[in-house]
């Protein structure tokens, strides 16, 4: 029997999960796709109609399952995985960019592996597992990476016919900690790039840094010059065709993305929220929206940001058909149109706001 998930994929801060984010679920009775949020656990992959909810619609059981990717069960749409349960139950995934599928198939797989081992699947491990000391803070120490001055350099690098922008190798990480004096040599920088990678910090980005991650309960951060790495939710993307040949669309790489992912957005007419897709770029100064069930081709609506301001907000004038709480946002262009957004997380919002912001300022 077949389900077929067209869900955004979106784990809750309160749950001890790996990954957040947005994905897709395709129906039962009209196998239409349709934007879901999701929660991964440590036994199983809960989605839930809105994130509100406080009971799931569904689960489904990672004992004995087989993750697919890619699967290729459907010609038009690209990025999707499959997830086949013990008793022969196939779901199906779509994300909405290459990056984000690639984060959700490790830590599916990983979670897959500790079920099999009889380990405990949670983010708290990490630092018992590589013995990072108590007094190592991975969340400053990542904000410090990130420095635009003094942190780590995000470049444009070619390997194997594919072009990785907003990336780093395994070695850069290991050289700016060693030169920052947040590690005595090589294998003590790798113990702390590893928990960075294993919490969630640190992507791995084209086939050799994913051969670190794959298999296992804890990723390994590679020293090597060919391991490429990328921080989350930095803007990453790869030009070209990916290892696993899925058909990317070419068009959606022109110009510099800045940042995408799902948001919740406000309508103007009937004041419901929906969740959306955006792609911010920055010549020019534009953010795309989307239908994430229906692909990257035809936005539905984009914002001019040259000139715009952006807050974060603590309630929504009119939110009646929705209930939003939290992590809100608000952007006001140049000619007073006022656009309302929520973020998955209050990191998410900050990032979103950082880099809207900076858009604003800086494009045309």
């Amino acid at each position: 029997m077949q389900r077929l998930i067209c869900a955004v994929l979106c784990i809750p801060s309160s749950h001890i999960n790996i990954y957040i984010s947005f994905c897709i679920v395709q129906g039962t009775v009209l196998n239409s796709w349709k934007v879901v949020w999701v929660v991964l656990s440590d036994d199983g992959v809960e989605f839930f109609k809105r994130k509100a909810d406080s009971a799931p619609k569904g689960m489904i059981p990672l004992k004995g399952a087989v993750l697919t990717s890619p699967c290729q069960d459907f010609s038009k749409r690209a990025l999707v995985f499959k997830l086949s349960t013990a008793k022969n139950q196939d779901h199906f995934f779509q994300a909405t960019h290459l990056e984000e599928r690639e984060s959700w198939v490790k830590d599916i797989k990983r979670a897959i592996t500790c079920l099999q081992g009889g380990v405990k699947f949670a983010r708290k491990s990490t630092r018992r597992s590589i013995r990072l000391p108590d007094t190592i803070n991975l969340s400053e120490l990542c904000i410090l990476m990130r420095d635009q001055e003094n942190g780590v350099k995000e470049q444009k690098l070619e390997k194997e016919k594919r072009v990785y922008n907003h990336c780093f190798t395994g070695g850069t990480v290991v050289d700016w900690l060693i030169s920052k004096d947040k590690a005595r040599n090589r294998p003590e920088a790798l113990m702390l790039a590893t928990g960075l990678l294993n919490e969630g910090f640190l992507q791995p980005a084209g086939d050799v840094s994913k051969q670190g991650v794959e298999g296992g309960t804890v990723s390994t951060v590679l020293d090597e010059p060919n391991a490429l790495y990328y921080f989350a939710d930095s803007g990453f993307f790869c030009e070209g065709y990916s290892s696993d040949e899925d058909v990317i669309v070419k068009e959606e790489f022109r110009g510099n993305i800045v940042k995408q992912g799902c948001l919740l957005k406000q309508g103007h007419r009937r004041k419901n929220w929906k969740v959306r897709k955006f792609i911010l770029r920055n010549d020019p100064a534009y953010i795309h929206y989307y239908d994430p069930t229906k692909g990257d081709e035809y936005p539905l609506g984009s914002i001019h940001l040259r000139g715009s301001v952006i807050t974060a907000v603590e309630f929504v004038p009119d939110a009646k058909r929705y209930d939003v709480d939290g992590n809100l946002f608000e952007i006001i262009t140049s000619d007073e149109t006022h656009y309302f957004l929520q973020a998955a997380t209050s990191e998410e919002r900050k990032e979103w706001i950082k880099a809207i912001h900076t858009v604003s300022k800086t494009g045309k």
